[in-house]
């Protein structure tokens, strides 16, 4: 029985560290040089802004994806007092004026309506041609992975990870399950090929790849404020970086975290 969690330990290990390699050769090449970029729309919010780094739309869609991206610019409306968003998980309309393309996005999302649950606003605006724009003109600059060699680095560490902890509770089984007499010793050993395995590939993983992201390159992270230690553009409320980095969880507001929670962020 032990031969048997041994090859489904042996097994899972090799695939996710060849994974894992794939991914991270993918995302080498799909880093380009930085292009030039073309001239930015004219927008008025800070919100969309370029400062000495990136817009708040670009850190969030190199934190999170667009998703992050639709959270940001639903608390900067509501911040404005443009949209109410309810802790039952409902966006609605109280200024139907969009100040950029993207917020334009978010109203058109809501619908004639002017009330939407959250998570059906985050998906029509993942499809939507403005935030694509900010997409693609990220990967355009080297700074976003592109959607082809997507799952990246970040999805491919965690199934190393997982794996480890297969290999691990595979050898707690057979350790169990051994017959009285067996060479535990032996047995233990043998576990300890796929083990070393994941456990070296995670730590050069996280020597030469950290930190790991699905959106952006590794010149993208440097962008990043408080990776690369590039700032912020300085008119960009504190509390709206700190949700484009790090999510709805991040939120010092009870409110907006429990509407964006409670709707599924």
């Amino acid at each position: 029985m032990w031969l048997l969690f041994f090859l489904v330990a042996c097994s899972a290990a090799v695939l996710s560290c060849a994974l894992l390699c794939r991914a991270a050769v993918a995302a080498a090449r799909a880093t380009p040089g930085p292009a030039p970029r073309p001239a930015p729309e004219t927008v008025p919010e800070a919100a969309a802004r370029r400062g000495p780094g990136l817009t708040l739309y670009e850190m969030a869609y190199l934190s999170g994806g667009p998703h992050r991206l639709a959270d940001v610019v639903l608390v900067l409306m509501a911040q404005q007092r443009r949209l109410l968003l309810a802790d039952t998980g409902w966006a609605t309309v109280v200024d139907p004026v969009g100040k950029d393309p993207v917020e334009r996005a978010a109203l058109t999302a809501i619908g004639p309506d002017g009330q939407r649950r959250i998570p059906a606003i985050r998906d029509a605006l993942v499809g939507d041609d403005a935030v694509r724009q900010v997409a693609d003109r990220l990967v355009t600059d080297g700074l976003a992975v592109p959607a082809a060699v997507r799952p990246g680095v970040g999805s491919a560490v965690r199934l190393v990870q997982g794996a480890a902890l297969l290999v691990l509770l595979s050898a707690a089984a057979s350790y169990w399950m051994a017959p009285a007499g067996a060479d535990t010793g032996l047995l233990l050993a043998w576990f300890s090929l796929p083990l070393v395995l994941t456990l070296g590939t995670w730590a050069v993983a996280r020597f030469e790849l950290h930190p790991y992201s699905d959106w952006a390159t590794t010149a993208g992270e440097r962008q990043l404020p408080g990776v690369g230690h590039s700032p912020a553009a300085p008119a960009t409320p504190a509390s709206l970086v700190t949700l484009a980095l790090r999510g709805p969880a991040a939120l010092t507001d009870p409110a907006l975290r429990a509407a964006l929670h409670s709707s599924g962020a």
